[in-house]
């Protein structure tokens, strides 16, 4: 029985993923750039600007790799996104405290080589509204090992409908695995945030 929910959750997520990606071209326009820097195989960290409800989905539907969100329970709230949280199995997040069971299941999904997708900015527009970039993604980085893929998102807007995601060279931080020294942390933070905002430029 497991096997047969496993298979069909499978062909739930392919139809899904591909009916965004139409939605995206016919609507949006989308333009997708450096694709080819994302790792066919191993543990991947996916992380990339936040303007609006569109980015995760858009991530999903345009890397070509399965992962899961790391998503603020928040977002439950919103039906169409909870079901995407229930076909790509995204992993809730208690937001403004230390979420152990969610490090827990990422570092386990990144030990057997599977993706994980988060934003650092934490928010929508978290840069803008002069948040703090949280550390998360160097966090994991230092810990698993784990190739940090920096995405850049713009335009999907009113104000500039056209939408483009671009896929920066993955970054390599096993130098410092295990790690614990928080301007280590910091530094690794501050490099994965310039690409970014860099990429979305």
């Amino acid at each position: 029985m497991n096997k047969l929910k496993s298979g069909i959750k499978e062909v739930i997520k392919f139809i899904v993923r591909g009916a965004l990606y139409i939605w995206f071209k016919l609507v949006y326009r989308l333009e997708i750039n450096g694709l080819e820097n994302v790792p066919k195989e191993g543990p991947i960290i996916f992380c990339g600007n936040h303007r609006s409800y569109i980015d995760p989905p858009l991530i999903v539907a345009t890397a070509k790799r399965d992962m899961k969100f790391l998503a603020k329970e928040e977002l439950y709230k919103n039906k169409f996104l909870a079901f995407l949280g229930w076909a790509f199995e995204a992993i809730p997040v208690k937001r403004d405290e230390k979420d152990i069971s969610a490090i827990k299941t990422s570092l386990k999904d990144l030990k057997e080589g599977k993706c994980i997708a988060l934003f650092p900015e934490g928010t929508r527009n978290g840069l803008e509204k002069g948040e703090k970039v949280k550390d998360g993604v160097a966090f994991f980085a230092v810990r698993s090992g784990a190739k940090v893929v920096p995405c850049g998102i713009k335009g999907g807007t009113k104000e500039h409908k056209k939408l483009t995601i671009s896929y920066g060279k993955p970054l390599d931080y096993s130098q410092h695995k295990g790690s614990k020294d928080k301007e280590v942390l910091d530094n690794i933070t501050k490099e994965i945030m310039d690409n970014i905002i860099e990429l979305a430029k």
